[in-house]
């Protein structure tokens, strides 16, 4: 991507991949290495061309918080977010990355299950099993690598976006999607609907999974203490109950990933909540003062309120963010993170594909909002024109009547 903004015809484009180009090289040299002519040294005496370390910044995080440079919003301050595309997006004013999925990382650059990292020996397949430990030859052991790819993918992308925060959300895999990752059928249990199932905060405190989730913490605190990555983020997906929430919370502190007890970030690691299970939303004014923000997950919460399995196309027609019962579920998590004190966001799909669920949002008072690149401008605009209306006390009524709502093409 970088080589060919390179190759552009326009004065101004060239000098925006010199830009990204530039951020790049500062970025990966505040990863603890040294940068020297096209090459990268990392710690450890591993070294990989610019160009790898600039592809390894673009696939790291999904999400970019971005605000723009016309945005005079009274209201409150209102981000966007915007998938993919992380180094180009970069370059306009931008208050960091408001969802790193943690998956991508694990799944293409470490490409083992973390538990077959801790216990190659109870890989059945010898093939496998050589496949993985050859692949982390240059390491200590198969978990070291781990935890060295992890750290760095993560480290990296809160290198680029320095200091601004860096959301990162803990593992997220479902147990079928565990499964295929390399070693990883020896280690997940069969589940007929792994949606439902073990993933999230459930997860971490597994005793059959609790290594794992230590494994993956070791990491977050390598960027934070070893690497002074102090922008990241934390986010816990799929927390259950208030029970869950508090344990997931001991556990991180367990792992030297301590929330600042006093909910702020001097003494600790800010911890976001994704509010995505009907439970968050109707016990809101609990589950919000334990963490530091709420981030609405569309898609799992839309799913839940309907009773619609969203991998199924038999009932695919009936997935609609815009239903009423969801609506209302909606406004009352991000009134209820308000009420607490907590700023509220939404990582789904629906705003940049509902312009009129958006400027719902925006009547509501929402803090950030997550669009598809390919929408950014468009929801700029109508951010803008929703806060003047907001504004002029024409805003889009904030009920939860049914909308006739059209997708974006």
């Amino acid at each position: 991507a970088i080589g060919a903004a390179a190759g552009r015809a326009t004065y101004r484009e060239a000098v925006e991949a010199d830009t990204i180009r530039a951020r790049c090289r500062a970025a990966v040299a505040r990863l603890l290495g040294t940068v020297d002519a096209e090459r990268v040294a990392f710690p450890g005496g591993a070294t990989l061309g610019l160009n790898m370390a600039i592809h390894g910044l673009l696939r790291s995080g999904d999400h970019v918080i971005a605000t723009a440079a016309d945005h005079n919003a009274t209201l409150r301050p209102l981000r966007l977010l915007a998938d993919r595309g992380v180094i180009e997006l970069s370059i306009v004013p931008c208050d960091g990355v408001g969802l790193a999925r943690m998956e991508f990382i694990i799944s293409e650059s470490i490409a083992m299950h973390p538990m077959a990292a801790l216990h190659p020996e109870r890989i059945r397949d010898p093939a496998v099993r050589q496949a993985l430990l050859a692949r982390a030859r240059d390491s200590a052991d198969a978990a070291a690598f781990f935890v060295e790819r992890l750290a760095e993918g993560v480290a990296t992308l809160c290198a680029a976006f320095w200091p601004r925060p860096v959301v990162v959300r803990l593992s997220d895999f479902k147990s079928n999607e565990y499964a295929n990752l390399p070693g990883g059928a020896d280690f997940e249990p069969h589940e007929e609907n792994p949606m439902l199932g073990l993933r999230g905060a459930a997860r971490y405190l597994h005793p059959d999974f609790a290594e794992a989730f230590a494994l993956e913490c070791r990491a977050l605190r390598r960027v934070r203490e070893d690497m002074g990555l102090v922008n990241m983020r934390l986010m816990v997906p799929f927390c259950r109950s208030l029970g869950e929430a508090r344990r997931v919370l001991a556990a991180l502190a367990a792992q030297g990933l301590a929330r600042d007890a006093a909910g702020g970030t001097a003494g600790g690691v800010p911890v976001w909540m994704m509010c995505e299970i009907p439970n968050n939303v109707l016990l809101i004014d609990e589950f919000a003062p334990l963490f530091d923000g709420i981030s609405i997950g569309s898609n799992d919460l839309t799913q839940l309120v309907l009773g619609v399995d969203r991998d199924s196309a038999l009932v695919a027609s009936a997935f609609d963010e815009c239903d009423p019962g969801v609506l209302k579920m909606l406004r009352q998590a991000i009134e209820g993170a308000h009420r607490c004190g907590r700023p509220s966001g939404i990582c789904g799909q629906a705003p940049s594909d509902h312009p009129e669920l958006l400027r719902l949002l925006v009547a509501w008072g929402i803090d950030s909002l997550s669009v598809t690149p390919d929408r950014l401008l468009a929801t700029v605009r109508a951010v803008a024109q929703a806060e003047a209306e907001a504004r002029a006390g024409v805003a889009a009524q904030s009920t939860v009547a049914p909308l006739a709502l059209t997708t974006a093409s």
